[in-house]
């Protein structure tokens, strides 16, 4: 009976034993659970972190490129000229037809090949070569031998004409007017003659002095201490103060022929504007200031360059009040929320969705040799039309016939590369893909409107020219010469 009785306490004991380890093993398991969860978490963190960082890197590489490319590459966006064969071989890959191949430059033999000079409106084929409204000085030039043989013994059979390019020292002058003053003699009273009329009431420069200084300064970018030190070398003792003062009240005189201008250009039925960064003025010593031209070009080839401090969206709506065309400009929203606004037709610069692409190409250059092929064949294709002529319907035409299958290849192209497991949101390509798919609509609008050119490259002509790292009084005045 004892016997039994220490089995079944033996028994009750290793039950409670085995209680305690059943529950220490539950306890552990969900330790063991939970610290596995836990390194889940750290382990997904981390390797979001890892995707993160090699993301960064990956873009932070692009800016190296991009920059090593600025400072060392080529900074032209121009393509160098392909083999046809392989071009075309590219294109028909992507299901475009390659545009036709464009005639040679003609050429002239001369012991080697080159381009053929341009003497249009020359005077003379050979040597110096200038237009008829130059002015020429003739010089008879003589030789004593030819002098000393008798008249009647020599015979005059040819002239040998040659040409120099020669110039004065100094092409001001001063415009003396000279005014009698007369006593009468019956009153006593003295009588002269009103003094000429001037551009600048009270101010000792003549019209002529004026333009040419306006024209040196801005189309020849001639900076006024410059103008300056020419006048004093010429003779003319004239301070730097009195020129700045001169330029900023001849400037002031153009600005009803900017305002006509300005409102002229509003009736256009397509108009390109854009907007470009300009130093006025100082904030501190040493540091500038930021402000904004925005030229507006007309369908006439007419130009007006609008001065901001900023580049707020409001400055659309004030420079553009009243257009009621087709608005063609780059990607900037304000654009875009302008033309919404108002009803309008928007097009926008496929140079500048191009270019994106363009800065792609360190680390994409596969896909941006593709699609620059895309965009390229679109160029030679408007290349086609401006040699051809073609305008309205013909334009129209030639490019539904021939661009509108390349646009839509192109934006076929960009929709398959967001499929890429490879290209991250970040990447420069990425970005470029996604700026011309959110434009889509209005990169379009040049294939059916045969007004609308496909790019703002013809505005860009003109901004080139623009001075920088002007002072800010003057800087409201520039916008009206340029």
């Amino acid at each position: 009976m004892l016997g039994t009785l220490s089995e079944t306490v033996n028994i009750a004991a290793l039950q409670q034993e085995n209680t305690q380890l059943i529950a220490t093993v539950a306890s552990l398991t969900s330790e063991l659970d939970s610290t596995k969860d836990k390194l889940g978490s750290i382990v997904a963190n981390l390797t979001s972190e890892l995707d993160s960082f090699k993301q960064q890197l990956d873009s932070h590489k692009q800016q190296l490129d991009w920059f090593q490319r600025q400072l060392f590459g080529r900074k032209s966006e121009k393509r160098l000229e392909f083999d046809a064969r392989e071009q075309g071989n590219l294109l028909f890959g992507l299901g475009v037809e390659a545009p036709p191949e464009q005639d040679d430059i003609p050429t002239e033999k001369i012991t080697y090949q080159r381009r053929k000079k341009q003497r249009a409106a020359s005077v003379n084929d050979s040597g110096l070569r200038f237009d008829a409204s130059v002015p020429v000085t003739t010089i008879h030039v003589t030789d004593p031998q030819i002098a000393a043989i008798p008249e009647a013994d020599r015979q005059v059979i040819a002239e040998k004409v040659s040409y120099r390019l020669a110039q004065e020292p100094g092409s001001y002058r001063v415009l003396k007017y000279i005014r009698q003053v007369v006593k009468r003699r019956d009153t006593g009273k003295l009588v002269t003659a009103a003094a000429a009329p001037n551009v600048l009431e009270k101010s000792a420069v003549d019209v002529s002095f004026l333009a040419a200084m306006l024209v040196d300064k801005f189309r020849y970018h001639l900076p006024l201490y410059r103008q300056h030190q020419r006048l004093q070398d010429s003779g003319i003792k004239v301070s730097r103060g009195s020129l700045t003062n001169w330029a900023g009240r001849a400037i002031d005189l153009l600005e009803p022929i900017v305002q006509a201008q300005a409102a002229h250009v509003l009736q256009s039925e397509v108009l390109a504007m854009d907007e470009t960064s300009i130093k006025a003025g100082r904030t501190a010593p040493g540091k500038m200031r930021q402000a904004y031209f925005w030229p507006v070009y007309g369908d006439q080839d007419e130009i007006v360059f609008h001065y901001a401090p900023t580049r707020q969206h409001r400055h659309v709506e004030t420079f553009l009040n009243g257009f009621k065309g087709t608005l063609l400009s780059d990607g900037y929203a304000a654009y875009e929320v302008f033309a919404k606004r108002h009803g309008l037709s928007h097009a926008q610069c496929w140079s500048h969705c191009r270019r994106n692409f363009e800065r792609a190409q360190e680390s994409e250059p596969e896909a941006v040799a593709e699609v620059l092929a895309l965009i390229g064949s679109l160029y030679a294709h408007e290349k086609i039309i401006r040699k051809e002529q073609h305008e309205g319907a013909a334009k129209r035409a030639y490019r539904q016939q021939h661009s509108t299958p390349i646009v839509a290849a192109f934006f076929d192209w960009c929709r398959e590369q967001c499929y890429r497991n490879d290209l991250l949101p970040k990447s420069l390509l990425a970005k470029a893909i996604q700026y011309a798919r959110d434009r889509e609509t209005e990169l379009k609008v040049f294939v059916d409107d045969p007004r609308v050119p496909i790019d703002t490259n013809h505005l860009y002509a003109d901004i080139f020219i623009m001075p920088t790292l002007r002072p800010k009084p003057l800087i409201s005045r520039i916008a009206l010469v340029n």
